[in-house]
């Protein structure tokens, strides 16, 4: 039995719309629950805890009203079905609602649950089995989460004949897991596997063409990237494999001297280089940042020329700092400025900086020298006030 039970996503905004998409859900049920409502087929008489005259809000197949695509997904056959959905769309929606924003979220949501609807009508046009949950919305949500975060971990509870969690990436746990075996592979009784692959194939393919076309924002991280870095690479074996010489052109050969060729260590150093440079990336998209500064420490040891980009940069420092460890985080804010001095918000890190410099480190002129450039630009009234009283506290004032 696998359960993912947490992503390493956290939300910058409040999830506002998914908290009301989940409490709408949860007040729908309690409202509705009841009954029961009864129905047969095949000679098999079923029951649904819900009001007998709320059932035409249940979406039958075989004789469906237009309302009942969207009406159907708000309602739930029982505790662990409701209590099952709403979780799994407090995991994965967060994220997708902080990316998309609040009505962006809600719109695809909803568009989720009437699309899930379509496909398993389409599938089942025979059925007279109601159908009811927001499973195939959760899906769309889903979906979208396996093509914005592919790279980060979820945390998976197992247990076979012992319990234990270990962390998957979403493109496999959710790619492999949630869609191929879940809903393709093992199948069972009275269970809408169709809405369920609709919802997964409308969050999937409609979250594409946004990032595909900039509606949403983009990362090196997302899938529609890493398909990008795939082609790359498939043109590229392919223009090899047909002759083409990377350095001349197709089929040329040309001279190398001496002078040209690097030696064994160079090689090696920037091989080594490539490797943790990937490996921090990777981190970085795990949202591992932790792991990622000490792969970034490890960077400058090997060659401190090496400049990562500045969120990335910036990330690390930032962790450096909230582990205490002054000297390495002042190292990292110093090259962040280096670099990316003309970076919106500079006097905040010039402030950190300072702040380091001078109550950790015990360094009161290079302290004042940032706290000074901080002082001129800060406009919080409250961080301004900080580097004032620092600047008091080292005998300096702002010029």
């Amino acid at each position: 039995m696998l359960l993912p039970i947490r992503t390493n996503i956290s939300s910058r905004r409040t999830p506002y719309a998914n908290y009301a998409l989940i409490l709408i859900n949860v007040l729908v049920f309690l409202l509705s629950y009841g009954g029961p409502y009864r129905y047969t087929i095949a000679g098999e008489v079923v029951s649904i805890p819900i009001h007998p005259r709320l059932a035409h809000w249940l979406l039958i197949p075989a004789g469906w009203h237009y309302y009942q695509f969207l009406t159907y997904a708000f309602l739930h056959n029982g505790m662990l079905h409701i209590f099952g959905n709403m979780f799994f769309l407090y995991l994965f929606g967060n994220a997708i609602n902080d990316k998309l924003g609040n009505l962006g979220y809600t719109v695809f949501y909803l568009a989720g649950a009437i699309t899930s609807g379509v496909g398993h009508t389409l599938a089942n046009l025979d059925s007279y089995v109601p159908t009811l949950g927001a499973s195939g919305a959760v899906a769309a949500v889903t979906g979208a989460y396996l093509v914005l975060y592919p790279q980060t971990l979820i945390t998976v509870l197992y247990w076979f004949f012992f319990i234990g969690t270990v962390e998957i990436p979403a493109l496999y746990f959710i790619g492999i897991k949630m869609i191929i075996i879940d809903n393709m592979l093992v199948r069972v009784s009275h269970v809408a596997y169709d809405a369920h692959l609709a919802g997964y194939a409308y969050g999937i393919v409609v979250t594409l063409g946004l990032v595909a076309t900039r509606l949403v924002g983009t990362s090196n991280f997302d899938l529609w990237s890493m398909i990008k870095r795939w082609d790359r690479r498939r043109q590229y074996r392919d223009a090899v494999a047909e002759g083409y010489d990377p350095f001349v052109g197709a089929g040329g050969r040309r001279q190398v001297a001496s002078r040209d060729v690097s030696t064994a260590a160079d090689e090696q150093k920037r091989a080594k280089v490539d490797q943790i440079r990937h490996e921090i990336n990777r981190r970085l998209a795990q949202r591992n940042v932790a792991a990622a500064a000490d792969s970034y420490l490890e960077l400058m040891r090997v060659d401190p020329e090496q400049v990562l980009p500045r969120q990335s940069l910036l990330d690390v420092a930032n962790q450096l700092a909230s582990e205490q460890r002054a000297a390495e985080a002042a190292g990292a804010y110093e090259q962040f400025l280096t670099h990316y001095g003309n970076y919106e918000y500079a006097e905040q890190v010039e402030l950190m900086v300072g702040v380091l410099y001078s109550r950790y480190l015990h360094q009161p002129e290079r302290a004042v020298a940032h706290l000074r450039k901080a002082a001129e630009r800060l406009s919080d009234a409250g961080q301004l006030k900080m580097c004032r009283e620092e600047l008091a506290r080292l005998g300096s004032t702002p010029e």
